[in-house]
């Protein structure tokens, strides 16, 4: 998986009063690995109770590719309008849910679109360390929240391209948001990178032509965004690992510091058939022949990868 930093607690109060544990990424390889064993559940506690998704969008993004992202989020836990529009994004997400059923620590989880935080101007620079990406979550609510930073297609980040396509991990932030609060809470966050144009055969596969293994027509991106329709994938998966293996110690196999989660477990399938190189067979629009296996809100269409179920012990599809 992607490299992460550790930081020590002094020397993060003394910075950025956050305490990086980062285990998690979305790893480059995909397209070749092979498919997974059983997950274990580390007896650790899983997300829970009402948790909002709050973005934090960090360089250039249109407000069309904003509503991309944001549609999809809102589609997570609510089925389209229409109730004809399946299979939905909804039903996607609820795999998910039999993970709290399995785990000996029951619980439930809901969740909605929380705020939107627009950083424009670069204000951390065009190129992005890990501690950074940390700091950018920390600017939304630290309190029942997943922060999800999302950095423009200008935007270098550690790792990026190189090692991975996102990761998620988890920080101490202060329940007051002051440097000298006696009180902390973790707070659970994302990082997914915009690669059309650093790396979209990497990290926007199968919307691009994959530079390495099997080689295959690139797919139509539903939303017609190579770039933000690949970070709809990498975000979905890193959600699906945030919220069953929030803290390092949830449901993951082999070693927690490079950890096979509930998406990434599942590699390069997208539907029924699926091979190295073959993301599976999948829904087409007649109008713009994109490929999707999944509705959303607004009329919206994505490609969201298989996600293992551990009540079959297998990667399950939509399509």
């Amino acid at each position: 998986m992607g490299s992460c930093l550790t930081q020590s607690v002094l020397k993060i109060f003394l910075v950025i009063a956050l305490f990086q544990i980062c285990w998690a990424g979305r790893k480059l390889s995909e397209v070749v690995q092979e498919q997974p064993q059983l997950l274990t559940f580390h007896n650790g506690p899983l997300l829970s109770g009402k948790i909002t998704v709050n973005l934090i969008w960090y360089g250039k993004f249109k407000p069309s590719e904003r509503a991309i992202v944001s549609d999809f989020v809102a589609s997570l836990s609510s089925p389209p309008p229409l109730q004809n529009k399946q299979p939905s994004v909804s039903q996607w997400w609820k795999t998910t849910e039999k993970y709290y059923h399995l785990s000996s620590k029951k619980s439930s989880l809901s969740l909605s679109l929380g705020k939107q935080i627009l950083d424009e101007n670069y204000s951390l620079g065009k190129s992005l360390k890990n501690k950074q990406i940390v700091e950018l979550a920390s600017k939304g609510d630290q309190k029942n929240a997943i922060n999800v930073v999302l950095t423009a297609s200008d935007v270098a980040v550690e790792g990026f391209c190189m090692s991975r396509c996102g990761t998620h991990g988890s920080a101490l932030g202060s329940t007051s948001g002051h440097i000298k609060a006696k009180k902390f809470t973790k707070f659970a966050y994302i990082w997914v990178g915009n690669s059309q144009t650093q790396c979209p055969g990497q990290c926007a596969w199968p919307f691009h032509q994959p530079i390495y293994g099997p080689q295959s027509a690139p797919l139509i991106a539903p939303n017609n965004n190579v770039g933000l329709d690949g970070m709809v994938i990498n975000l979905a998966s890193l959600l699906a690992g945030t919220v069953t293996n929030p803290f390092g110690n949830g449901y993951f196999q082999g070693p927690a510091e490079a950890p096979l989660e509930a998406s990434s477990a599942c590699p390069g399938i997208y539907g029924k058939g699926a091979y190295p190189g073959y993301a599976g067979n999948l829904l087409v629009d007649a109008t713009t022949s994109a490929s999707y296996n999944a509705h959303g809100h607004n009329g919206r269409k994505y490609l969201l990868p298989a996600l293992y179920d551990p009540s079959t012990s297998s990667c399950s599809t939509l399509s």
